[in-house]
């Protein structure tokens, strides 16, 4: 009997089952594989497809991204979440403009902003097509149960031990599809819960399959409950457009518009006296989660007079718009929620 290998089985089974027809699959396009690698950070793939296309025909090529402006860039990302990933691949892409050229070393790759070890192997490989290695969470998953790894992988030691395995495995051969191969096993076959171990091409040999373990691997630490924390939100209204403010370049929803947003009862209270803002409607409330916390946001609805307009931009540093100009500008997630709740 032939000696198993694990990255002929892989391959064999990509040729027959892997995703050939995701849009960043094209061969000689560094600038693709690299937006879908930092868009796909953290993020599925069913919905990265809904901003992908949209975001490439706004910004065919790295010059054009190097170019823009965050202003420009914001729209096109907001409501994919993570905005850090979005601010560096805007900054990166502006150093890859002046030096005229892309990276063409794993250690040109990871000094940009934003990308680390893993996603410089996959920009080696999938979007040079030279040998690369990468380590997402779908290959820690795939190794962890083919060896029945039991360790906790978010320490350094360990995770240095999967690095070791990682590229023991991979081949020269054909590395491009075997990097695409690894990922796809893990996103399709391979998953987090319920993995579909019987249409795995490495089921025989898998240890994790064996001893009844799938379903435990990769251990997981206890997830903490995520503290849940309240703010109110002034939806301040005039002759149809809203009082909206750019947040600030970096934290949270870094450069995206918001509607007002106080942490404490005291500062809504003298804010709605010092602007004669007048009460519309009853305050309501949506929730929004991220991933260490969830924010309960109250909406205050405010109605203000056409002269306070102006006044009220000036001191509150805010700009009037509709809320489908403050959409085009770029809005989060959370605020497209209060503009539909107000609404039904």
């Amino acid at each position: 009997m032939p000696e198993f290998s694990f990255s002929d089985a892989l391959l064999n089974w990509f040729d027959q089952h892997g995703r050939h027809d995701l849009p960043w699959q094209v061969a000689d396009d560094p600038y693709k594989v690299w937006v879908s690698e930092i868009m796909l950070q953290q993020t599925q793939v069913k919905t990265v497809l809904q901003y992908f296309d949209r975001f490439m025909e706004r910004f065919p090529t790295v010059d054009a991204l190097g170019h823009a402006t965050w202003d420009e860039v914001a729209p096109y990302w907001a409501g994919l979440g993570y905005y850090a990933r979005a601010r560096n691949l805007h900054k990166a892409a502006g150093l890859v403009t002046q030096q005229g050229k892309f990276p063409e070393t794993l250690e040109e790759w990871i000094a940009l902003p934003g990308i680390g070890r893993s996603t410089a192997g996959a920009l080696m490989s999938l979007g040079l097509r030279q040998y690369g290695v990468i380590m997402d969470g779908n290959v820690k998953r795939v190794l962890a149960r083919f060896f029945a790894i039991e360790d906790d992988l978010s320490k350094p030691q360990h995770e240095r031990e999967m690095w070791k395995l990682a590229e023991e495995l991979c081949p020269t051969h054909r590395n491009h599809d075997y990097t695409q191969a690894i990922m796809d096993l893990g996103a399709t076959i391979c998953t987090p819960k319920k993995p579909l171990c019987l249409y795995c091409p490495m089921q025989a040999h898998c240890q994790a399959y064996q001893q009844g373990l799938e379903q435990e691997l990769p251990f997981k630490k206890p997830k903490k409950t995520p503290p849940v924390k309240t703010a109110d939100v002034l939806i301040i209204q005039c002759e149809g457009e809203w009082f909206w403010q750019q947040r600030q370049a970096h934290g949270l929803w870094g450069g995206l518009f918001c509607l007002p947003i106080l942490e404490n009862e005291h500062e809504r209270l003298s804010i709605s006296q010092q602007y004669k803002l007048q009460p519309q409607a009853q305050t309501f409330q949506i929730s929004h989660s991220f991933t260490h916390f969830t924010w309960l946001l109250n909406a205050h609805m405010f109605h203000v007079e056409p002269d306070q307009k102006e006044h009220l931009a000036i001191e509150l540093e805010g700009q009037w718009l509709s809320p489908e100009q403050a959409i085009a500008k770029g809005v989060p997630t959370a605020m497209k929620k209060l503009i539909s709740t107000s609404r039904s």
